[in-house]
């Protein structure tokens, strides 16, 4: 938090000179001025948050992709393109150091550990770098390894995450912040624990092993620590060198990646909570392949069921019956406080975007719309914001929700989202070709 805050002071004197000199300047050259003022405040802000790893750079990756309005219009290409050096790439940590993790890990240096090891790192992760590496029986692997005392630094930003949810508080008096709290804290917490995420990474190997268009990289389980995990190595197409391709290409790697993350939740009920471009590469073959599954989260029937019957009231303009699920599931602590149409046109707004039964394209515009809408003081349904509470175990839910919309409005992707989301939704037979040769697969 000193670090913020010092960076917020400069920057705000920084601002102040410009804006004092640009008294004397041309409007072309003020314009100049501020528009570089941005662009080095953008790259001040990549070299805090990536320094500082952890919680504190997750939140500088998912800005990168999430437009909530932080700057004017003019300024965001420049400000997010700053932001997108935090996806796979941050300033690193030193191979001596990382060295030392690996052999405190396995029990023997690196250079025994692998065939061949490769010491620059390839990626940095929140929480880590990643090596490309041989086993000694001629498999290429990626190796992700824990920075040095990043356990402790988590764990600080966990003891923050009070006064943030007491702020938190004031703008939605009715919520449960110590239940929403703990949620957050364990969840972050769990990443710290690589033999965990290797336990999750397999579970979705399994479920989607042999997908026509989905692959996860298989596990080495032998080789994973709690600070160590080991996976099959791959090699793709960055996501910005598939957002620069064309239309339809982009429109179908936004179909795979929708049905990647809402159907590993509603329809397996285990998905990852952290969708960012960095975390999915296209293969040479056309597949998408999906990585880092520390974010991680199984939803019990129960509330599966709760989140799908609130896409069918919102798809059939319900307002009843919205307002009856959400008093039953714990919502609405005072349901006569909200009326029904009031929740209805809320949950429109935030969710609208696949319960909508027409094509929409998802344009970063729309992106911000819906994340001021659903969550933000600015929201026109503020007042119904605050009468609700949120229930913990949906949190993560949530995110993936907005992150997989931000990441379709970096790609521009257009379809009828909804006739996707039926698939789950009403179980209805898929109408795209994707959908049907998933089915297929599945049969």
């Amino acid at each position: 938090m000193a670090k913020v805050g010092r960076t917020a002071a400069g920057v705000a004197i920084k601002q102040a000179g410009t804006k004092t000199a640009n008294v004397a300047r041309s409007p072309e050259g003020s314009h100049k001025a501020l528009e570089r003022r941005q662009i080095e405040t953008a790259k001040q802000i990549v070299t805090l948050l990536g320094g500082m790893k952890g919680a504190a750079m997750k939140v500088g990756q998912v800005l990168s992709f999430l437009d909530v309005g932080l700057v004017p219009e003019e300024y965001r290409e420049e400000f997010q393109a700053e932001l997108a050096i935090l996806r796979d790439s941050a300033p690193t940590v030193s191979w001596q150091e990382m060295g030392k993790v690996i052999q405190e890990e396995l029990g023997e240096p690196a250079s025994s550990a692998f065939a061949e090891l490769d010491p620059v790192p390839i990626a940095a992760a929140s929480i880590g770098q990643v090596y490309r590496a041989r086993l000694h029986d001629g498999r290429d692997v990626a190796i992700k390894v824990q920075y040095p005392g990043v356990n402790d630094a988590v764990r600080a930003d966990m003891q923050n995450l009070g006064m943030l949810m007491r702020l938190a508080k004031r703008i939605t008096p009715q919520m449960d912040v110590k239940a929403v709290g703990d949620e957050i804290r364990d969840r972050i917490v769990e990443e710290l624990d690589y033999e965990l995420e290797a336990s999750n990474h397999r579970t979705l190997a399994r479920i989607y092993r042999n997908h026509p268009f989905i692959v996860i990289p298989d596990v080495v389980t032998s080789m994973c620590r709690e600070r160590v995990i080991v996976t099959e190595f791959i090699e793709g197409d960055s996501f910005e060198q598939i957002v620069s391709g064309p239309q339809e290409e982009r429109d179908r790697i936004g179909e795979i990646v929708y049905r990647f993350y809402f159907g590993s939740m509603y329809r397996h009920r285990n998905f990852s909570g952290d969708p960012h471009p960095g975390n999915m590469m296209r293969l040479a073959d056309g597949r998408v392949a999906f990585i880092d599954f520390g974010l991680f989260k199984h939803l019990g029937e129960r509330e599966i069921e709760l989140e799908l019957a609130t896409g069918r009231a919102v798809t059939e303009r319900n307002a009843s019956e919205l307002h009856r699920l959400w008093a039953d599931g714990g919502f609405l602590p005072q349901p006569d406080r909200i009326a029904p149409e009031d929740l209805l046109a809320y949950a429109g707004d935030v969710i609208g975007w696949y319960t909508t039964d027409e094509e929409v394209q998802i344009t970063r515009d729309l992106v911000s719309r819906v994340a001021i809408q659903g969550g933000d003081p600015r929201s026109t349904h503020f007042r119904t914001m605050r009468h609700q509470d949120f229930k913990a175990e949906h949190l993560l839910g949530r995110r993936l929700e907005l992150l997989v919309l931000a990441v379709l409005g970096e790609l521009k992707a257009s379809n009828n989202w909804h006739r996707i989301a039926r698939e789950w939704m009403y179980g209805d037979e898929p109408v795209t070709e994707l959908g049907r040769q998933e089915a297929a697969a599945a049969a």
